[in-house]
């Protein structure tokens, strides 16, 4: 009888539980069986495992072999397992020596020749294998830049015979750590190519200080597309806790994207899976992928009320909690929400030189399938308009900053938020809310009737509170004054809060 135990990593969300892959060879007729698993699933992975063995001048050992892997209730799928497999029989067998996969953790999909193929998920598998003080035994592909990112041991090899051969070395090599990321690529449009939009560019700086989410309203080719696209190279580079979360995200669904804050933008077909999340894997989704940057949708109007509604929960928490049948993953989701629409369904409503041919009742039906509390929880609402073609033609800037420029004011402002309150102004609430504000008796009286007039919920209320916070911090003014507060009521898109003002 021969037994070996090899160490590997399941995945379940952005964890990756460790895996003990037994392998017994026992006396009787030769089979292959792999317990917990499917009929067919066990032939995949006798085929591509036996020919892999096989193709590597290796000998398929003629026992009755049974694997198992622990613990059995851990849900487990996926080619990750061909390599321990195959080394684990190996072992079994006395081709290769049990020291050999002391303190060390395989994982890898193997080809029918015997090559070591990257799998979805490994990022995660050697991040927690660095953690627990073990080596990892994986592909050669990619995996430079996971040795960058977590710092480990990594021994790879394009096959499976290479592979034994560094492993039976009494010191093998490691993969060479590759070039880190640049914190500060942002492969965005500038700030000065909005021209002709003063409100629109403070509104973004606005947002980009205090993370608040912005809502633009306009008739098409205003505007509103590029400066969407913009907000990203406003932001400052991501704390490196929040870059490992996307990259480990990212790394479960299969992109490459590197660089700075990312851009999600889908389109208005897009379905509650794809969006919050979904597949039989429970894999994240665009509001997951967008965390630490920004979610634009275009279009508002046009994406179903379902959809809309299920952002909610993730833009008050930050969090979204994606069940399956066998899988429940809790995923971060701290995003910008940036949204764009027309004020109707031709886009000419407001419009001074063109008219707008749609009926009140169309237009109120237009806007219907965006829900009061979804637009609630937006801090900003403008409404733009056409900007003078001299304006577009204008080689000049018109005093307007770059990006870098409000990038560095934006990441001063953020720093001094967390140093006052441990978060942003977007993330204040209750009594912290109104401690960063410092109110005095004066605008305090006048906030008071400013909110009896325009009929402002709580939320509303906190929410222009916010807003005046950070206006406030760009200002340089430790409290909020008047003036704060009527800039943040007039950043909304209700008509009655020029009444505001006489208050």
């Amino acid at each position: 009888m021969h037994l070996a135990f090899i160490q590997t990593r399941s995945q379940a969300g952005l964890l990756a539980p460790e895996v003990i892959v037994e392998i017994h060879l026992g006396s009787g007729l030769p089979g292959f069986q792999v317990v917990g698993f499917s009929e067919s699933a066990t032939r995949q992975i006798r085929g591509r495992v036996r020919s892999a063995i096989l193709s590597s001048h290796l000998k398929w050992p003629d026992f009755n072999i049974t694997v198992n892997l622990a613990p059995t209730e851990l849900p487990k799928e996926g080619p990750r397992y061909d390599l321990p497999i195959a080394l684990g029989l190996l072992v079994a067998s006395q081709q290769l020596p049990q020291r050999c996969i002391v303190g060390r953790e395989f994982f890898g999909e193997l080809g029918l020749d015997g090559g070591i193929h990257a799998f979805r998920g490994a990022l995660a598998a050697a991040l927690a294998a660095t953690r627990a003080g073990h080596a990892c035994g994986m592909a050669h592909q990619g995996a430079s830049e996971i040795a960058t990112l977590t710092e480990g041991r990594l021994i790879t090899a394009p096959d499976l015979l290479s592979l034994c051969a560094q492993l039976k070395k009494a010191d093998p090599e490691y993969a060479p750590r590759g070039t880190p990321l640049n914190p500060d690529h942002f492969p965005y449009p500038d700030l000065s190519q909005l021209k002709g939009q003063p409100l629109l560019c403070k509104a973004l700086e606005v947002a980009a200080t205090g993370g608040h989410h912005l809502l633009m309203t306009g008739p098409p080719g205003v505007g509103k597309t590029l400066a969407a696209s913009v907000l990203p190279g406003l932001l400052p580079p991501l704390p490196d806790k929040t870059v490992q979360e996307l990259l480990l995200m990212q790394d479960i669904v299969g992109l490459t994207e590197r660089g700075g804050p990312p851009f999600r933008a889908p389109h208005h077909s897009s379905s509650v899976a794809s969006l919050m999340g979904g597949t039989a894997r429970a894999l994240p989704g665009e509001i997951s992928m967008a965390h630490g940057g920004v979610l634009f949708l275009d279009e508002l109007t046009e994406f179903p009320h379902a959809v809309l509604n299920q952002l909610r929960q993730p833009l008050e928490t930050g969090l979204i909690r994606v069940n399956r049948a066998q899988h429940q993953h809790q995923y971060p989701a701290q995003f910008q929400l940036v949204a764009a629409m027309n004020p109707c369904p031709c886009g000419l409503a407001g419009d001074p030189d063109r008219r707008c041919r749609c009926t009140p009742d169309r237009i109120r039906r237009y806007s219907q399938g965006i829900s009061g509390p979804l637009t609630d929880r937006i801090d900003l609402h403008i409404t733009l308009q056409r900007p003078p073609p001299e304006l577009l033609l204008s080689k000049s800037t018109g005093g307007q900053s770059s990006s870098g420029d409000v990038r560095n004011r934006v990441t001063l402002m953020r720093q001094r938020q967390r140093e006052r309150q441990d978060c942003l102004n977007r993330d204040l609430s209750g009594d912290n809310l109104l401690k960063a504000c410092q109110l005095k008796n004066d605008t305090e009286r006048w906030l008071i009737r400013a909110v009896a007039k325009l009929n402002l919920s709580a939320r509303s209320t906190h929410r222009r509170l916010k807003v005046a916070r950070t206006l406030a911090d760009m200002s340089g003014d430790r409290s909020v004054a008047i003036p704060h507060l009527k800039t943040a009521l007039t950043f909304r898109e209700a008509p009655s809060t020029d009444d505001a003002g006489a208050v």
